[in-house]
């Protein structure tokens, strides 16, 4: 069976300064239009995950929360791995391999540099840097959600905010 993996990149969050920590930093206006934009992007490309995986930190799990109520999704429902926010490209392979088989698509939401890293890894595609809220579609064939590692998947699409909505 196909799995699709969709890997997004969360959108434009407030800068980082000494009054808030990284993990703490939220999505500003413009990630919230970029987030509003590419949620409906995919709801509307009738793409349906079975499953949301999301890194718990605020921006990361703000862009999946917005993308889960375009897509009908309960927000509850989004499983969030604290390793993905530092554990590098191994945390986000671990998140995947760990998926039961009877999903067939699943949405990450992460950041850069790891999540560039991780689709370049997968697919060997070069992507140079996911910009903020862009999404890339990893299609793998006949495996298992524990089998996928380097070279396994095959990018089909990558599209960024401003290719899909005109967001700046």
């Amino acid at each position: 069976m196909k799995k699709t993996l969709i890997l997004v990149r969360h959108a434009t969050a407030e800068d980082q300064t000494f009054r808030i920590r990284d993990f703490d930093r939220n999505l500003n206006n413009k990630g919230l239009g970029e987030s509003e934009v590419m949620g409906r992007w995919i709801a509307d490309s009738n793409v349906k995950p079975d499953i949301f995986i999301s890194s718990p930190a605020a921006r990361a799990l703000k862009t999946a929360e917005i993308f889960a109520k375009q897509l009908g999704v309960n927000t509850a429902s989004i499983n969030q791995k604290q390793e993905i926010y530092d554990g590098g490209p191994r945390a986000y392979l671990s998140a995947i391999n760990s998926v039961p088989e009877d999903f067939s698509c699943l949405i990450l939401f992460g950041h850069n540099p790891d999540i560039t890293y991780f689709a370049e890894y997968l697919s060997g595609a070069n992507l140079g840097s996911m910009k903020k809220g862009g999404v890339a579609f990893v299609d793998f064939n006949n495996q298992k959600w524990e089998e996928i590692s380097a070279k396994t998947g095959n990018l089909v699409l990558y599209k960024t905010p401003k290719q899909v909505g005109g967001v700046e």
